[in-house]
């Protein structure tokens, strides 16, 4: 199965040249570090910042360039900064090509919850439910699986919403996944070393598993 980073990897193979592409709080933010040579995006980061680049190595860090999530990060030539204001009104104009973003549960209808647990603190709801209303595509990067081997891809989502209908696609540590539009979970792929048995009882929604499942390749 996939780590982090090779989520973020698999995903960077989804962003296509000339795109401008939001990077949600945790995984997402790695694709930085993966778009495919020879491939011109824009990333953005809903804090005021056009033209993200790669994480900064060790000891070349800017404390002053940061990403929503709190990460220092590079900029590429072109890059611009702005206010919250005016990075919302790109989101909210339907100007973000697509939308990577984490998740705590997604249903088989394309729901997503990832912004609150009740009972547990939290910071705010961040940008996620105008990115979710506002982007053209939706790719969810999150783990298949809680702490407790309980499947994150469910029938409905268990915790408060984030938007409706919205994830076309997700990349797990075990499969990557359409959302059909009359709902349910199709698999795609399957992560090296990964059986479609394992991502069947790893998989509490509705799966829809069709002829050979291709395994997911990162290069």
């Amino acid at each position: 199965m996939l780590d982090k980073n090779g989520i973020a990897k698999r995903i960077a193979r989804e962003v296509k040249d000339g795109m401008y592409v939001n990077l949600g709080i945790g995984i997402p933010t790695l694709v930085a570090n993966y778009i495919p040579a020879g491939v011109e995006v824009v990333l953005q980061s809903e804090n005021g910042l056009l033209g993200i680049g790669p994480f900064p190595f060790e000891g070349e860090e800017d404390p002053d360039l940061i990403n929503a999530g709190k990460q220092t990060v590079t900029t590429l030539k072109g890059s611009s900064f702005f206010d919250s204001a005016m990075s919302f009104g790109m989101i909210r104009a339907g100007k973000v090509d697509l939308t990577i973003l984490g998740a705590m549960e997604v249903s088989e209808q394309g729901d997503i919850a990832n912004w609150k647990i009740p009972g547990k603190m939290v910071k705010g709801m961040g940008g996620a439910m105008d990115l979710v209303a506002s982007a053209k595509h939706i790719i969810v990067a999150m783990q298949h699986v809680n702490k407790a081997g309980e499947s994150k891809l469910l029938p409905e989502c268990s915790l408060p919403l984030t938007g409706r209908r919205c994830v076309k696609k997700i990349v797990t540590e075990l499969a990557v996944l359409d959302v059909l539009p009359e709902g349910g979970f199709k698999l795609l792929e399957r992560a090296p070393g990964v059986s479609v048995e394992e991502i069947v009882r790893s998989t509490a929604g509705k799966l829809i598993v069709e002829g050979e499942i291709p395994e997911m390749k990162l290069d």
